[in-house]
């Protein structure tokens, strides 16, 4: 599925050719460009991902991206370190906004096909996904990447969804052999679960780890890339946006190096230089408080269910959280009446003595607590109470 390769070229030096492969070495900030330009002149599709090579030190290049071989790109005598490179073999993914998203196009003759929409179904965007080493597949639309400028893919894929590559899925001959115009089948994978961050109390903080063959690693980071690289671990994490990037622990660690646009860490730059790591803080720390209501004869009543309360009885609407942190308070919010009161174990009991017709309306609970040395709150969904005439009262 995958090519693997040391990069490598063939060095001129001192004027004449010499015929023997060596190690090109690469700055962190040059390792994605000379990445693209590998895998175009092997003719090895998009790239995957680039990770640390081995800790041979090789001559030094630099590329754009956008030059057709290595021989375009300026080269130096600088020892770097080397890289490994992986390209997408057989089937790429073209426009999209990063290595997991855009138009399939399928390796044909030495060339690149678009894959007709009614070509190509779940089952094949799931095999596509992980040949590529993304997540399951989140979208799939025609027209959604562009319909690109070469020739469209002859074949139906029939694949069942648990093959390795795409080619080696089943093919059938198309009912149909024409492919209208918005009909390129764009897809979106999701991005892999590959980083996370721990020791801080929450999915959201914590010191910065991603999985990296077969065991989770530090990251580590310069001090003037922490800031990018934290709101690319918040953004892939789903976690909101950066509130806080703090020392982490004296572990030093693979360096990564990102832009801060990126959607993931897959898509930064990674090298052997030793780094410090850090501990990242995002927006949406704490977890989603429960909220539930109490009636006077027992019954518990969540948001959804609508409660139903008896005029002149009482009930209780209590607010509760997933332990995290110690501490914080819970503000029940309603029309034009707001109650506070602390957590007392992660929770909260609002007692109404007598339902009446001013206590009709949306509840919610928003907890809300100060750790990090910044203040964050999570809401509750809403409890819609409805109060009722009770039969003692008609």
């Amino acid at each position: 599925g995958w090519w693997e390769e040391t990069v490598a070229v063939l060095v001129e030096w001192s004027g004449t050719t010499r015929e023997e492969w060596r190690t090109v070495g690469a700055d962190d900030w040059d390792q994605r460009d000379i990445a693209a330009v590998v895998c175009r002149q092997l003719g090895c599709g998009s790239t995957v991902s680039v990770l640390p090579g081995d800790t041979t030190r090789g001559f030094g290049v630099s590329c754009s991206g956008s030059e057709s071989s290595l021989r375009e790109c300026s080269r130096s005598y600088d020892l770097l370190p080397g890289l490994t490179v992986i390209c997408s073999e057989s089937v790429r993914l073209v426009d999209g906004a990063g290595l997991c998203s855009g138009r399939v196009e399928v390796k044909s003759n030495h060339s690149w096909a678009s894959v007709c929409e009614a070509d190509f179904d779940w089952q094949d965007a799931e095999v596509v996904c992980g040949e590529l080493g993304c997540g399951a597949p989140a979208a799939l639309q025609g027209g959604l990447y562009g319909e690109g400028e070469g020739q469209t893919w002859d074949k139906e894929f029939q694949c069942k969804g648990k093959e390795s590559l795409l080619l080696d899925c089943d093919t059938s001959d198309r009912e149909n052999n024409t492919c209208l115009p918005g009909n390129a089948v764009g897809l979106t994978c999701s991005e892999p679960d590959d980083v996370r961050l721990v020791g801080g109390g929450s999915r959201c903080a914590g010191g910065v780890e991603r999985y990296d063959q077969g065991e989770w690693r530090t990251m580590g980071i310069k001090d003037w890339d922490q800031a990018a690289v934290a709101a690319v671990v918040c953004r892939q994490l789903g976690c909101g946006s950066t509130v806080s990037v703090l020392p982490g622990n004296t572990t030093r660690a693979f360096g990564v190096k990102c832009d801060g646009d990126e959607s993931s860490l897959r898509e930064c730059l990674r090298s052997h230089r030793l780094l410090p790591g850090i501990t990242v803080i995002c927006s949406d720390l704490l977890v989603q408080p429960d909220i539930f209501l109490t009636d006077s004869m027992g019954g518990v009543f969540r948001g959804h269910q609508g409660p139903e309360v008896f005029r002149g009885y009482n009930f209780t609407i209590t607010c509760s959280i997933q332990p995290q942190y110690p501490g914080g308070s819970f503000l029940l919010t309603f029309t034009g009446s707001n109650r506070t009161q602390p957590a007392v174990n992660h929770s909260a009991a609002f007692l109404f003595p007598a339902a009446d017709d001013s206590h009709q309306g949306n509840y919610s609970c928003v907890y809300d607590n100060y750790v990090f040395s910044h203040n964050f709150s999570s809401e509750s969904e809403l409890l819609s109470l409805t109060i009722t005439v009770g039969l003692s009262s008609q």
